[in-house]
């Protein structure tokens, strides 16, 4: 069993309503913060909440909460139950949500564009979706292809930030060395970018034209002219 109770705040109502124990007491016990202990003393917390008697659900006795009672700094302890049950762990991709799920083609761009790095595995372990479906964003045959748009798992909440880092250094260190001599490509050095050479560059004002280029063919001018008189002549 948890180092805390199944249901902490049913279980602090109870402990509020039924024994003289502090609020210290009852917040480290069911893992919460003394004044939301004191919130529900006060009636402005956890209202409508039903209490849940631990020593009926087996997870304290009635001599730890005699003892507590009678040493105010003592602090109770989660009754450990004799009998172990084995927990199975799921084998297959993530449990998504159903309101979800709509947001799985879009995470899924999102990390085959700015980390092409993962493998379908660790994609699949981030968002809990299907090799063929990641096949078909990633060659753009998807469905849906055209109103995809990429967005971060994190923020969608199909993943958080920590398994995200995770499976991209893991992809990082299994990704194959790089050739010597080459170099990857990324932004430019602050010092080139921030140099006199390279400010005046940015600001430089276009060099103004020669005569050369603003000589005009006279001739075609006044052929244009010309032209003009001739109609003229015919309109009268």
């Amino acid at each position: 069993m948890a180092n805390a109770p199944l249901m902490p705040k049913a279980t602090a109502v109870w402990l509020v309503d039924n024994t003289a124990l502090g609020f210290d007491q009852i917040a480290a016990f069911c893992k919460l913060h003394p004044l939301e202990v004191k919130a529900i003393a006060d009636g402005e917390f956890a209202q409508g909440i039903k209490g849940l008697d631990p020593i009926v659900a087996g997870q304290l006795t009635r001599d730890e909460i005699e003892k507590a009672q009678n040493e105010p700094t003592y602090r109770m302890k989660v009754h450990q139950s004799k009998v172990k049950v084995p927990e199975t762990k799921r084998k297959g991709p993530r449990y998504t949500p159903v309101s979800r799920r709509q947001d799985r083609p879009n995470a899924i761009l999102w990390l085959v564009v700015n980390h092409p790095e993962l493998l379908d595995a660790q994609i699949i372990r981030l968002v809990g979706t299907t090799k063929p479906t990641i096949e078909a964003i990633r060659t753009r045959t998807h469905w849906n292809s055209s109103n995809l748009e990429a967005m971060d798992p994190v923020t969608l909440g199909l993943c958080s930030q920590i398994e995200l880092d995770i499976e991209v250094e893991k992809a990082a260190k299994n990704a194959p060395p790089r050739p010597e001599g080459q170099e990857l490509e990324g932004l430019l050095p602050v010092e080139e970018t921030t140099s006199e050479e390279a400010i005046a560059a940015a600001f430089a004002q276009p060099a103004p034209k020669t005569n050369e280029e603003e000589e005009i063919d006279a001739d075609a001018v006044f052929a244009n002219f010309s032209s003009l008189g001739e109609d003229g002549e015919d309109e009268r």
